[in-house]
């Protein structure tokens, strides 16, 4: 598996499908997006479900919690059976946001993958892209990567989707599998 984090407008999806293209063996690509999408109408704006704030600012309650504990533990199903996973995920709680997607995962390998970029620019992509309420990406852009660890780390603000994934499939081998080997260091790439 990879897993992507990285605030709104970083240029996640962008990846994502360059690494779908360029990997040779196929990968499925699942997001936090779609997982918001595929929820009940009545979970967006609720207490329980998740909340965009005027400001960009996002939360969310138990029952989103319990959802997406079932999307990852559903996601970690599909790799144990075979399948090679990439994920766009945008931890909200730093490394809480991991911690709950290592339990999820148990003894599988991931490839943990920053994806940064300059809060102007993100903010300039998310008024771009006109689907995302003003602010996000400028209160995104750091918190989700407080204490998270990585294998490696790219940035989208001078780079392109393309080249950040050519990085990022360097670091994967056939099996699915990183190159890093246990104990080794986190590598940063920017």
């Amino acid at each position: 598996m990879i897993i992507l984090n990285g605030g709104s407008s970083a240029g996640k999806s962008g990846i994502v499908r360059c690494l779908q293209a360029v990997l040779p063996d196929p990968w499925l690509a699942f997001g936090c997006d779609s997982f918001v999408d595929a929820m009940p109408a009545r979970m967006q704006e609720s207490d329980g479900g998740i909340v965009f704030a005027a400001d960009g600012g996002v939360s969310v309650g138990e029952d989103f919690r319990a959802l997406e504990a079932a999307w990852m533990d559903g996601i970690v199903a599909m790799a144990r059976a075979g399948a090679r996973i990439v994920v766009d995920d945008v931890f909200l709680g730093g490394a809480a946001s991991q911690q709950r997607w290592r339990k999820a995962l148990g003894d599988l390998d991931v490839l943990w993958v920053g994806v940064r970029c300059e809060t102007e620019v993100a903010a300039g992509r998310e008024i771009a892209r006109g689907d995302r309420i003003r602010g996000m990406a400028a209160s995104q852009a750091d918190v989700v990567h407080e204490g998270v660890f990585y294998d490696l780390e790219v940035d989208t603000t001078h780079t392109e989707s393309l080249v950040c994934a050519r990085t990022i499939a360097a670091h994967v081998v056939p099996s699915g599998r990183h190159d890093r080997r246990p104990g080794e260091p986190a590598r940063s790439q920017h």
